[in-house]
């Protein structure tokens, strides 16, 4: 699987004492060897998931300065969000991996949310429904955070399905049990899930979802915060058991491709990625 990156997000929207740090990526790209350029999206792009007036929000800012009580900006912050959604819609395009920041799976259409500017996955898919003639897209985010933006953006759209395995109860208190509609499936796991519950979880809910929905494109939200020695969750996955998920993926669909969300162990998360894209093959 190729690998879609941009050197600017390990220096662009910087985030002092964050856990979503400009780091993440400099450990990333100095892992991973061989990788391809990125280019940033287009307003037009963002803009067929998010408000114009949530965009010239992040567009117009100047200075260091809190959206909320969990998301950092700066001045770099626009181009920076517009590099991350610009990577995912390559690799939803080619069937690759962006690693790439701010995340983006907490964002809905209209303000950013939980380290999240613009919602890089829901983009993607957008972008290749009009720009490729994909007509069915699923979303499956194994992030240990239930993606509330994303669940938002389509909830009412039959064309995307949204799939989300996640830590509950958590942060950010959506994606309880019984929550979801035809094309929405939560899967809210107890803390101390590892492994083996994950992989239950695939077999009995997540592939048979996806596999009847018959996507032309699994997009995955590629968080590592469910990794046993992550600092935000209470999770057990090892990289082991993120192989084994990207390699269930590979058959769920005709092309697979992949977005960074979480991950803020920064001596484990270059292995996971490594892990995880050996399992893509």
């Amino acid at each position: 699987m190729e690998v879609l990156s941009n050197e600017a997000l390990a220096r662009l929207h910087p985030t002092v004492h964050h856990p979503e740090s400009a780091q993440r990526l400099e450990v990333l790209l100095e892992a991973a060897g061989k990788w391809r350029e990125c280019g940033p999206a287009s307003v037009e792009q963002v803009e067929r998931c998010h408000t114009p007036e949530h965009v010239a929000r992040i567009r117009a800012i100047e200075s260091d300065t809190w959206l909320d009580a969990d998301t950092p900006a700066s001045a770099t912050s626009f181009e920076a969000a517009l590099l991350a959604a610009g990577g995912a819609i390559e690799a939803a395009q080619v069937g690759g991996f962006a690693l790439v920041r701010p995340p983006g799976h907490h964002a809905p259409a209209d303000r950013p949310m939980g380290f999240c500017l613009f919602n890089n996955a829901a983009i993607a898919a957008r972008a290749v429904q009009a720009e490729h003639g994909l007509e069915r897209v699923a979303i499956l985010d194994w992030d240990v955070h239930h993606g509330n933006g994303t669940q938002d953006i389509f909830w009412d759209d039959p064309s995307v399905l949204y799939v989300s395995l996640h830590q509950w109860p958590f942060y950010p208190g959506t994606g309880r049990p019984g929550e979801g509609n035809d094309t929405t499936v939560n899967v809210p796991l107890p803390a101390g899930s590892g492994n083996e519950e994950y992989v239950r979880a695939f077999e009995e809910i997540v592939e048979p979802a996806v596999r009847g929905f018959e996507p032309d494109l699994l997009i995955v939200s590629a968080g590592f915060d469910a990794h046993a020695d992550d600092p935000l969750a209470s999770m057990e996955v090892t990289g082991l058991g993120f192989r084994e998920l990207a390699r269930r993926c590979r058959g769920l669909a005709p092309r697979v491709a992949a977005v960074l969300e979480g991950g803020y162990n920064l001596e484990t998360l270059p292995g996971l990625v490594h892990a995880t894209l050996d399992g893509f093959g």
